[in-house]
């Protein structure tokens, strides 16, 4: 019998979505590259991580949520080491500084470009930053769980596996279908 979802499940589900963001991050930092020519790929990866980020900073908020809340299990598990623990806040504002403002390149007038730009160059340089360190420091516990429910030998240890994946699978596809209709409009970023 599989043990219940709860702390295991969580951890299960914000490495693999994490696994998924560093892959699409690692294709993104390809296009920036080339930004120029390779624009359109650019945005549409940048698109494809949103709902996926917006699903991990809500997996990980369920953690900081029922750890503060005092949920025995979780305060069992005990909170990331605190240096990771002071940068989320970093992270996650970061991070929807840098996807908003990348939407906003898009899909807004032309008019805000320039302040659009200059605070999408900037949250990403602050951003890359933090995110290095978050990365790091959680490099070990993604690599060991991201694959857990998607494995046969160890999915059924912990109960709710299928919903983890369809949590995940669901993410990438609101994304993908997000950055097919976004996409088109991509376009005289770099015209003067």
């Amino acid at each position: 019998m599989p043990a219940r979802a709860g702390v295991e499940g969580n951890a299960r589900l914000t490495s693999g979505l994490g696994a998924v963001v560093f892959v699409l991050l690692a294709i993104e930092g390809v296009t920036i590259l080339r930004i120029r020519t390779l624009l359109d790929p650019h945005v549409f990866v940048g698109v494809v991580l949103i709902p996926v980020a917006l699903t991990k900073i809500s997996s990980a908020g369920w953690r900081f949520m029922k750890y503060y809340a005092g949920n025995p299990e979780y305060r069992r598990k005990g909170p990331p080491a605190t240096a990771l623990r002071l940068l989320g806040p970093f992270v996650i504002v970061l991070t929807l500084v840098l996807l908003g403002s990348g939407v906003g390149l898009v899909l807004l007038p032309t008019t805000y470009r320039a302040e659009l730009f200059f605070v999408h160059r900037a949250s990403f340089i602050l951003w890359i930053a933090a995110l290095t360190i978050h990365v790091l420091g959680h490099i070990g516990e993604t690599a060991r769980l991201a694959p857990r429910d998607w494995l046969t030998r160890t999915r059924r240890q912990v109960g709710g596996a299928t919903a983890r994946q369809w949590a995940l699978v669901w993410s990438v596809a609101v994304g993908l279908f997000a950055a097919i209709a976004v996409t088109p409009h991509a376009i005289g970023w770099f015209s003067k």
